[in-house]
């Protein structure tokens, strides 16, 4: 893959291209500014644009919102966002435009070479990455008026492995059953939520985002 990496920590971003070339891939721009990240994805036209959330010039949200304009750019980019806590409104903020290829990883989480390189490689496929630990920060008490009061509690594990960015198959992997449970929970789960088949919508994308609105307390 050919990437462009975005992190102001010059001990991270260095860190981050060493380990992203043993996984195979091309960092073909780094930098270190928020302003930076859309000229550098508009030039290069890279595969995934992985980048930092608080970054200058406010050390806010600039990263996430420098991410945002980079997708609506460059139509397909794929987005992995870092960040060194969990927020579900940057979670959310990433989702919105239901197009998936889109990620939230922990820093703590890009030691792991192999979680950092299938995190890279799912966004780039298309696929929607959420950190197993911001899955269980968002794992709390639901509101009176939750959206997923309906659901049963299998089908809110798969809901939750779901927004992992897992597949059907690893799904099934996880929970122990078939391939066709997967399938049948997925599809209850759809339209208990009232996703109905779409040529336009990512659905699953859809479905992760009305579960972030559940948990929110």
């Amino acid at each position: 893959m050919r990437i462009v990496l975005a992190e102001d920590s010059v001990l991270l971003r260095e860190g981050l291209v060493r380990l992203l070339d043993e996984a195979g891939h091309t960092v073909v721009a780094a930098v270190e500014h928020a302003d930076a990240i859309v000229p550098a994805v508009l030039e290069h036209r890279p595969d995934v644009a992985i980048l930092d959330v608080r970054m200058p010039p406010t050390f806010t949200d600039d990263g996430l919102r420098a991410a945002v304009r980079a997708r609506e750019a460059v139509p397909g980019l794929a987005v992995l966002v870092l960040s060194q806590y969990v927020e579900e409104s940057y979670a959310r903020d990433l989702l919105a435009d239901g197009r998936g290829g889109v990620g939230y990883l922990l820093k703590d989480r890009v030691q792991d070479l192999d979680a950092l390189a299938d995190a890279v490689v799912r966004v780039a496929e298309g696929g929607t990455v959420l950190d197993p630990d911001v899955v269980a920060q968002l794992l709390v008490p639901r509101r009176v008026t939750d959206p997923l009061g309906s659901l049963t509690a299998r089908e809110r594990e798969v809901l939750a492995l779901m927004a992992e960015g897992r597949s059907n198959t690893a799904i099934a992997q996880r929970l122990v059953v078939s391939d066709g449970a997967v399938e049948k929970h997925v599809g209850n789960l759809l339209m208990k939520l009232d996703l109905t088949p779409s040529t336009e919508d990512h659905r699953r994308v859809l479905a992760v985002l009305a579960w972030l609105d559940g948990t929110r307390t």
